[in-house]
């Protein structure tokens, strides 16, 4: 475990479905009906009320499914958190269809998520480095860029926690953000 950017970033490797921070972030997919790695362990780790509330947003507010960059909440149902965030990163096609600016959108709209609710603190996975195939060192340079930017503007999420589920992704961040340690 490291922390950066005055002790407000803490930066590890774990289960996300265990943090117990006010919020967790879900890389979900634009269905917003689970799926596999993270989207799948949350939606199994918090229960029906998760789907119930993704299936409410979808029949009201995005039918044709959730945009890259955006994000939305639901109640953490049998999670330790008490809100999940689904945002949905970007699918990698080389660098030219404006993924820097959607995968920036997602961590910075999460965080206005988390605001609105008042969360003090939230913990991210890394979004769209697995399946999606983003480059896992871009990714790393622009969630810290995201993260140190919204601290410096004195955001309300007080601890922010990057949970990488392997020490080869956790690895990558450490060398690739540009952050440095206390």
């Amino acid at each position: 475990m490291e922390t950066f950017l005055g002790g407000r970033l803490i930066v590890k490797t774990g289960d996300i479905t265990r943090e117990e921070t006010d919020a967790i972030v879900n890389a979900a997919n634009s269905s917003l009906m689970g799926g596999g790695g993270v989207d799948g362990a949350i939606h199994r780790a918090g229960g029906p009320a998760i789907i119930e509330e993704c299936r409410r947003i979808r029949d009201t507010e995005y039918p044709d499914g959730l945009p890259a960059g955006e994000a939305v909440t639901t109640t953490g149902g049998r999670l330790p958190a008490k809100f999940v965030i689904h945002t949905v990163g970007p699918v990698w096609y080389g660098g030219g269809r404006n993924e820097d600016g959607l995968l920036a959108n997602a961590y910075r709209n999460s965080l206005k998520r988390a605001d609105e609710k008042k969360c003090v603190s939230a913990a991210f996975p890394a979004i769209s480095t697995g399946v999606y195939g983003f480059p896992r060192e871009r990714a790393a340079r622009i969630a810290a860029d995201v993260m140190k930017s919204y601290i410096d503007s004195g955001g309300g999420v007080r601890k922010i926690v990057l949970v990488f589920f392997g020490d080869d992704d956790y690895r990558v961040f450490l060398e690739s953000s540009g952050l440095q340690s206390p």
